[in-house]
C-alpha cells in the first residue's frame, strides 16, 4: 500500500467513523461556519478549563475532508493548553497553505490531508474546522472572555 493509499484510508476513516461527533450542550464555547462553496457547515463546540481544551465535538456535515479533518482536529487539540491548540491550528494551516512541512511529531494523522494542497478548491473544506475552533476561542462574549483568562 502506498503512502497516499493509507493517507487516504485514514480520511475515509475518520470520515466513516468521526471521533467526537455529537452535541455538547454544556460546552462554554461555540461557533458556526460554513464554506458556500461546496455546502459544508461544521459547528465546533470547547469546554476550557485552568487553559486547557477538557473537551471538544464537532456537528455539521460537509464533503468527506471537511469531516475527517473536524474529527482529526478534536483529537488533536483536546487536552492542550488553548494556546498549543491555536498555535497547531495555525500550524496547520500552514501546512494547507504549503508555506509548513508536515512533520509527522507534530501533526501525527492530521499529516494525511496534506494531499489536499494539490486541489486548492478543496483546502478551505480542509481548514473550515480549525477556522470555526479558533473563531470560538477568540470569539467575543463572556465565555470566550472567561476561558481565555483561563
Amino acid at each position: 500500500m502506498s503512502l497516499d493509499d493509507l493517507y487516504k484510508e485514514v480520511i475515509l476513516d475518520h470520515y466513516k467513523a468521526p471521533r467526537n461527533k455529537r452535541p455538547m450542550p454544556e460546552a462554554e464555547l461555540s461557533c458556526t461556519r460554513n464554506n458556500p462553496l461546496c455546502g459544508d457547515e461544521i459547528t465546533v463546540f470547547a469546554r476550557v478549563r485552568d487553559g486547557v481544551v477538557v473537551d471538544v465535538a464537532f456537528q455539521g456535515q460537509g464533503c468527506s475532508i471537511s469531516q475527517a479533518s473536524a474529527s482529526m482536529m478534536t483529537e488533536a487539540i483536546r487536552d492542550k493548553r488553548v494556546e498549543e491548540a491555536r498555535d497547531l491550528a495555525a500550524d496547520f494551516r500552514g501546512m494547507m497553505a504549503g508555506e509548513v512541512g508536515p512533520d509527522e511529531d507534530e501533526f501525527g494523522d492530521l499529516v494525511a490531508l496534506k494531499g489536499v494542497v494539490k486541489y486548492p478548491i478543496r483546502i478551505k473544506c480542509a481548514v473550515l474546522a480549525w477556522d470555526v475552533f479558533q473563531e470560538a476561542v477568540l470569539g467575543t462574549g463572556e465565555a470566550a472572555a472567561a476561558a481565555r483568562r483561563a
